[in-house]
């Protein structure tokens, strides 16, 4: 009978300290302290780069939510929706019973979701460092131990994207817009760093900020080379005042990107490789001859 009992308790004791070597704390973006009982297998997230990078990870299945923008890779269109990823719907996130939600710092529902119980991550990529930092961090929640080389195929193919460029093509004055109120990409931002690796010129210095919000007349004082936009914004660009004008509506150089390749553009996350070789077909095609 004591032999049993000392056995049972032998085998408590190593559950207990088996179920302890899998907890785990992780610091998110706010410096907050998350302690994980172990990776977690029921997710949502709240920001379709996350969702792209929970995915490149190789945790598409561990998805049980995502914002109504998230929409790669196809598989995660057949997941519920929780509204969009500012303002969300708690009722529905708590409803999917997560292990943890991803969201962005701007999200209004973070402290909601803690004092329900929630474990709550905030991680929001905004250049170039922050993705390769972002997919490091999520890959030690999820143990997945696939950052590196993820970061890897997307380091090489921006790369091998700025050498398919023709000579021609360098040194081009691009103008990003982003949308049209119009919110440019600058040079601080995702895109303005992948294009400053494709060896083009942004026509919106650092110093304006990663996003900002220009007057028109200042495209058309900088006279850009290319335009790159989505066709969410391009209608009507070359009736604005004074944009006839600019070298890149007179001679037909601009790009006008689809919906969906604008979604590519536009999300700082894993698909940057592919958001590169986009923005190289655009210059090879539009603007590889001058």
């Amino acid at each position: 009978m004591k032999k049993t009992i000392r056995t049972s308790l032998a085998a408590l004791g190593l559950a207990v300290f088996a179920l302890a070597a899998h907890a785990f704390d992780v610091v998110d973006e706010r410096g907050v302290t998350v302690s994980l009982p172990q990776p977690p297998q029921r997710i949502v997230t709240l920001l379709p780069s996350l969702t792209e990078s929970v995915c490149a990870l190789g945790a598409c299945d561990r998805l049980v939510g995502v914002d109504r923008y998230s929409n790669s890779p196809a598989q995660v269109k057949a997941l519920p929706q929780v509204g969009g990823g500012l303002d969300p719907n708690v009722e529905a996130i708590v409803a999917l019973k997560p292990d943890a939600v991803l969201l962005a710092k701007s999200s209004r529902v973070t402290q909601r979701l803690e004092a329900l119980g929630v474990k709550v991550l905030v991680l929001e990529p905004k250049n170039h460092a922050d993705v390769r930092r972002v997919l490091d961090k999520l890959d030690q929640v999820l143990g997945t131990h696939e950052a590196p080389r993820v970061w890897r195929v997307i380091d090489a193919s921006v790369s091998a994207a700025a050498q398919s460029l023709p000579a021609s093509a360098r040194g081009l004055r691009v103008y990003f817009e982003v949308n049209s109120a119009p919110y440019a990409a600058g040079e601080s931002s995702f895109i303005g760093e992948t294009l400053t690796r494709l060896g083009v010129k942004n026509i919106v210095p650092a110093s304006l900020g990663p996003f900002p919000k220009l007057n028109p007349e200042y495209v058309v004082r900088a006279n850009p080379d290319l335009i790159m936009v989505s066709v969410r914004s391009a209608q009507g660009l070359e009736q604005r005042p004074g944009w006839a004008g600019i070298r890149a509506v007179r001679e037909g150089r601009i790009c006008r990107f689809t919906a969906e390749q604008s979604d590519v553009l536009v999300r700082p996350g894993p698909r940057m490789d592919e958001a590169a070789r986009l923005m190289a077909q655009c210059l090879t095609d539009r603007g590889g001859k001058r």
